[in-house]
C-alpha cells in the first residue's frame, strides 16, 4: 500500500484542486446568500462590457474564425495532432457524435424553435410579422449557431491537443500558454489558468444543468401532468447526476461514446420525422436559401455593431452568445481534443467546424422555419405566444402539430435527459482532467467527486434563484480569457510554422544509401520475399540495429556531444543525442506489425508486441524520430545502411535547427 499511494497522489494536483473547490464554493455561496446582490453586481458587468466591449468580443470571434480556416486550409493543416505514425482514437462516426453531444446538443433543442421565432417577433431592425423579417430570423439564427460558435471549440481544442500529443505537454488549459512562457507553464501562473478553467466549466455545466431541467419538467408536464415546480426539478437534478455518475464509472467508450451514439439516432430519427411530416419540399428550399443567405452576409454580420442604428438587441443576443461560446471553449476545447488524438489538423477543422456547423443549421431549419412557417402561413399564433411566453414548452408545443406527438415528445424529453447527462459526465471527465496534471487514468472517486460538485452547485443556485447571475458572470469571465486565447493562437500559429519547416527540411536533399557489397540488394529482396517474424525482427534490432546506434552515439560523444542509447519495451531502441536548449535529435527502431499483401483478413486487429503465428501477418523494423513512426522499414539493411541513414536523418534535423536560427 505505501508503494501506491505516491502514484496516487501524483494524479492529484492540490494546489489547482483545493483552490478551484475553495473558489467555486465562495462564489456559489455569494450568489445562494445574496442572490440580489450577486445578480445587480453580475448585470452591471454585463452591461459595462456590451456598453465598451461589445467591438472587441465581435473583433476577437472574427479573427478565431479566420485564424481556424486559414490553418485548415494551408499547408499547416498537414500537421497531425498526434505522432505521425498515430491512428485515430475513434472512428468519424463516434467521434463526430461525442464531439456533437459536448459541443451543441442541448442547445438545439430548447432553442431551435424558440429562437428563430423570437426573432421573427422581434427583430432587430425592421417590421415584425413580416416575409423580411422570417428570412432575417433564420440569417441570425445561422450566425449565432455556425461557424463562428465552431470555430470558437476548435480553435481551443486544436491548441490544446497540438501542444499535449505533439510536444508532450498536460491536457490542461494552461499548455496554451507554453509558446509564450515555456516552463513557467507549471508554476503559478499555470496553477491560475487551470482553475479559472475548471471554475469557469463547473458554473457553467451547472447553470445549464439548472436552466435545462426546466424544459425536462415542462416536457414530462405536458406528457404525463407532472407538477413544475423548484421540488420536482432538484428531483431531475439529482437524477441526472446519477446518471451522469454511472457513466462516469463505466468510462469514456462505455458511457459518454454509446450515450452520445444513441442521441445522434434519436436526433436523426426526429430531423427526419419533422422534414417528412412537415412542408419537405419547403423545408428543403429554405435550408437552400438559408445557407446563400447567410454566406452572402456572413462578413457584415461578423462586423456589424449597429452602430449607425444603435439598438439592444446586440447586447441581448449577439455579444450575450459569443461570450457564452469563449466561456464554454475551455470545457468542450478540452473534451474535443481529448477525442481527436492522431487527426490531422485539416481533418480535424473539417470534422470539429464545418460538418457539426452544417448539421446545426440543417437542423435550425427544419424545426425553426417549420414554426415561423406555421405562424406566418398557417396563422398558427398561439405558438408564437407560447415562445414569448416560456421557451421551455415551445419545442413540445412546436411538436403538438405533427402526427405522434406524444411520440416524438417523449423522444425529446428523452434526448433532453441523455444530453444533459453526458454535458455532465464531459464535464466531470474535464474538470478532473484540469485538476489531475491532464491525466484521465485518476482514482474513480475523483471523477465521481466532480460529478456529484456540479449537480449539487446546479441545485443550490437553482433553490436559492442565484443561476441568472452566475450565467451572467460565466459569460463576463469570457473578457479576460478571451485575451489569453489570442496570445495562445499566436502560440500555435508560430509552433506549427516550426513543425511544418521541419517537415519540408525532412524531405531536403541528402546523400543516397550506398551498397558497396554486390550482395546486400540480394540479402534486402530475399528479406522483403520472406517476410521477417517478431523474433527475427527481435534478432535483427539486438545484432545489427542497436550496435548502429551505439556506434553513432560514440562518434558523436568524441565530437562532444551527450548521445545515450536506450532500450525500452518490445525491444524498442532509441538514440537520443542533445544539443542544448534546442530540439534533441531521436532515431529508433521498433517492432511493426503488419499485414501480408492479398491478406484475407483485412480487419485483423494487429499487436506490435507479440507474434500470434498468424499467416496474414508479418513484422518490420521501422525507424521512429521525435515526431513518430517514418513508415519506411530498415529490416536486413547493413550497418553501414542504417549508419548512413541516421546521417541523413542527422542532417535534416541541423538543417531543421538552422531555421529556427
Amino acid at each position: 500500500m505505501t508503494e501506491k499511494k505516491p502514484q496516487q497522489l501524483a494524479h492529484f494536483d492540490p494546489p489547482v484542486f483545493y483552490t478551484a473547490t475553495g473558489v467555486l464554493l465562495l462564489l456559489v455561496a455569494f450568489a445562494v446568500m445574496f442572490p440580489q446582490t450577486a445578480t445587480t453586481f453580475f448585470e452591471q458587468m454585463q452591461a459595462w462590457v456590451v456598453d465598451y466591449w461589445s467591438w472587441y468580443y465581435v473583433l476577437v470571434v472574427a479573427i478565431i474564425l479566420i485564424c481556424v480556416l486559414v490553418i485548415g486550409l494551408s499547408s499547416l493543416g498537414s500537421v497531425k495532432l498526434g505522432p505521425e505514425h498515430v491512428e485515430p482514437d475513434y472512428g468519424f462516426g463516434s467521434w463526430f457524435a461525442m464531439l456533437f453531444s459536448a459541443g451543441m446538443g442541448i442547445g438545439l433543442l430548447f432553442f431551435g424553435v424558440a429562437e428563430p421565432v423570437m426573432h421573427y417577433l422581434n427583430p432587430p431592425v425592421g417590421d415584425t410579422g413580416t416575409v423580411e423579417a422570417a428570412r432575417q430570423a433564420m440569417v441570425l439564427t445561422f450566425f449565432h449557431w455556425g461557424f463562428h460558435a465552431w470555430a470558437i471549440y476548435a480553435i481551443v481544442a486544436m491548441i490544446l491537443a497540438y501542444f499535449s500529443y505533439r510536444h508532450n505537454l498536460p491536457l490542461t488549459l494552461r499548455s496554451a500558454l507554453y509558446p509564450m512562457i515555456g516552463e513557467r507553464v507549471h508554476g503559478p501562473i499555470g496553477h491560475a489558468v487551470d482553475i479559472f478553467a475548471i471554475v469557469g466549466t463547473v458554473c457553467g455545466v451547472a447553470t445549464t444543468l439548472g436552466y435545462g431541467v426546466l424544459q425536462i419538467n415542462s416536457g414530462l408536464n405536458h406528457l404525463f401532468g407532472l407538477p413544475v415546480g423548484s421540488g420536482v426539478q432538484v428531483v431531475l437534478i439529482i437524477v441526472t447526476t446519477i446518471l451522469a455518475t454511472i457513466s462516469v464509472v463505466l468510462g469514456l467508450d462505455a458511457g459518454i461514446k454509446r450515450l452520445s451514439q444513441l442521441n445522434m439516432t434519436l436526433a436523426g430519427i426526429l430531423l427526419f420525422m419533422v422534414l417528412l411530416l412537415g412542408s419537405t419540399v419547403y423545408l428543403l428550399q429554405a435550408f437552400v436559401q438559408n445557407f446563400g443567405n447567410y454566406l452572402s452576409v456572413i462578413v457584415n454580420k461578423t462586423f456589424n455593431l449597429y452602430a449607425y442604428q444603435p439598438t439592444d438587441w446586440l447586447g441581448g443576443w449577439t455579444i450575450l452568445y459569443w461570450g457564452w461560446w469563449m466561456s464554454w471553449s475551455p470545457f468542450v476545447g478540452l473534451f474535443i481534443a481529448r477525442i481527436s488524438r492522431g487527426r490531422t489538423i485539416r481533418e480535424f477543422v473539417m470534422g470539429a467546424m464545418l460538418v457539426p456547423a452544417a448539421v446545426t443549421l440543417l437542423w435550425m431549419t427544419f424545426f425553426g422555419n417549420s414554426a415561423i412557417h406555421m405562424i406566418l402561413d398557417q396563422g398558427l399564433t398561439q405558438l408564437g405566444e407560447v415562445v414569448a411566453k416560456d421557451q421551455s414548452v415551445a419545442l413540445f408545443q412546436f411538436l403538438e402539430q405533427f402526427p405522434f406527438s406524444s411520440v416524438f415528445s417523449f423522444v425529446a424529453v428523452l434526448m433532453v435527459i441523455v444530453f444533459f447527462v453526458t454535458s455532465a459526465d464531459s464535464g466531470a471527465l474535464v474538470v478532473n482532467m484540469l485538476s489531475s496534471h491532464g491525466r484521465d487514468d485518476t482514482p474513480l472517486w475523483q471523477r465521481i467527486f466532480w460529478c456529484f460538485l456540479i449537480g449539487a452547485v446546479a441545485i443550490a443556485l437553482l433553490l436559492a434563484g442565484g443561476l441568472a447571475s452566475l450565467q451572467t458572470a460565466v459569460i463576463v469571465s469570457a473578457l479576460p480569457f478571451s485575451a489569453i486565447l489570442l496570445v495562445a493562437i499566436y502560440g500555435l500559429i508560430k509552433a506549427l510554422r516550426l513543425d511544418t519547416m521541419k517537415q519540408v527540411s525532412r524531405h531536403a536533399p541528402v546523400a543516397p544509401i550506398s551498397a558497396r557489397n554486390p550482395v546486400v540488394w540480394q540479402r534486402r529482396l530475399k528479406n522483403a520475399l520472406q517476410l521477417p517474424t517478431l523474433a527475427e525482427v527481435h534478432e535483427f534490432i539486438h545484432d545489427v540495429g542497436k550496435p548502429s546506434l551505439e556506434e553513432f552515439a560514440e562518434e558523436m560523444r568524441k565530437s562532444g556531444y551527450t548521445a545515450t542509447v536506450t532500450e525500452g519495451e518490445n525491444h524498442y531502441v532509441e538514440l537520443e543525442v542533445l544539443h542544448g536548449e534546442e530540439l534533441s535529435f531521436i532515431y529508433g527502431l521498433q517492432p511493426k506489425a503488419t499485414l501480408k499483401p492479398e491478406t484475407d483478413n483485412p480487419d485483423k486487429v494487429l499487436d506490435d508486441s507479440r507474434d500470434d503465428g498468424s499467416s496474414d501477418v508479418y513484422f518490420r523494423a521501422d525507424v521512429h524520430l521525435f515526431e513518430g513512426g517514418q513508415d519506411y522499414d530498415v529490416m536486413g539493411w547493413t550497418k553501414d545502411q542504417i549508419l548512413t541513414d541516421m546521417v541523413s536523418q542527422y542532417e535534416r534535423h541541423l538543417q531543421y535547427l538552422h531555421t529556427l536560427r
